[in-house]
C-alpha cells in the first residue's frame, strides 16, 4: 500500500507521516529529501 501525504506548507505533513509510519510500522519516504539530495550528486 501506498500513502501520499499532499497539503501546503506548514500543515503537518511531516508529523502525520512519522505518526503513521511509526503506528503501522511503516517505511518513510520523504521525496524533498530525496530531490534535495539528487541535486546536491547533479552538481557534485
Amino acid at each position: 500500500m501506498h500513502v501520499v501525504l499532499l497539503g501546503p506548507p506548514g500543515v503537518g505533513k511531516g508529523t502525520q507521516g512519522v505518526l503513521l509510519a511509526d503506528a503501522l510500522g511503516w517505511r518513510r519516504i520523504v521525496t524533498g529529501d530525496l530531490l534535495r539530495a539528487q541535486g546536491a550528486r547533479a552538481q557534485g
